[in-house]
């Protein structure tokens, strides 16, 4: 799991370090990145020890990284699995099996990993960073789905189609995010099988629209 400075791996497995990660992404997603100390963390997870994060994670960076090591794997596990029984030729088919996941988990009320993560791209991004850091895996997870998808989107100049499933990605990141937040306010949001469906749909328009006349001579002024 999470590896914190001098801690043994049955330590980080305790249920005091599994409550400062989930702790941690509650109020990390309620607050923002900055907006929380590791002291409130500690005091909101029923911990006596105000250093407990600290103790097993040694920094907010390396509790962010625990939270991401927290639910990444079972979200590309989740992932693997829905891939190999998507269309590989197929834009929808190949978005949501990669983002089904996710969408799922804005319903679920024991995690508030989808905005933790809206919080920590925001925040990275405002720092000039551009995204956040994913574990190896997610990293790789990641970019094999771009490798994939980008030669798909034949109606679609070649010098845009990085840029447009990067775009893609965060309109999905942002729409579960903000249904997560619904969801947490306890106000009325459709179904959920309709909101992935309709969400799917504008998302896959969004990847195959060409682009326009104007958008071309920009690009090709740049060029």
């Amino acid at each position: 799991m999470w590896k914190g400075a001098g801690v043994a791996d049955d330590e980080l497995t305790s249920a005091s370090a599994t409550r400062l990660v989930l702790t941690a992404e509650r109020l990390f997603a309620l607050y923002g990145i900055e907006g929380v100390s590791l002291r409130q963390i500690s005091l909101d997870s029923g911990s006596s020890n105000n250093s407990a994060v600290h103790y097993y994670f040694g920094s907010k960076d390396g509790l962010i990284e625990a939270i991401l090591r927290h639910r990444v794997p079972q979200l590309l596990a989740e992932r693997r699995l829905l891939a190999s029984q998507s269309d590989p030729t197929d834009i929808r088919s190949l978005f949501s099996a990669h983002y089904l996941p996710l969408l799922h988990m804005a319903d679920d009320p024991d995690n508030h990993y989808v905005t933790f993560v809206e919080q920590l791209q925001r925040r990275d991004l405002a720092a000039g960073i551009g995204s956040f850091a994913l574990p190896d895996e997610g990293k790789h997870a990641d970019a094999l789905f771009r490798q994939t998808l980008e030669p798909l989107l034949v109606d679609l100049d070649p010098r845009l189609r990085a840029s447009r499933v990067v775009q893609a990605q965060l309109l999905c990141l942002h729409a579960a995010a903000d249904r997560e937040h619904a969801n947490a306010g306890g106000n009325e949001v459709e179904p959920l099988d309709l909101f992935v469906s309709s969400l799917l749909d504008g998302i896959t328009g969004f990847l195959q629209a060409p682009a326009t006349n104007p958008t071309l001579r920009r690009l090709d002024s740049l060029t």
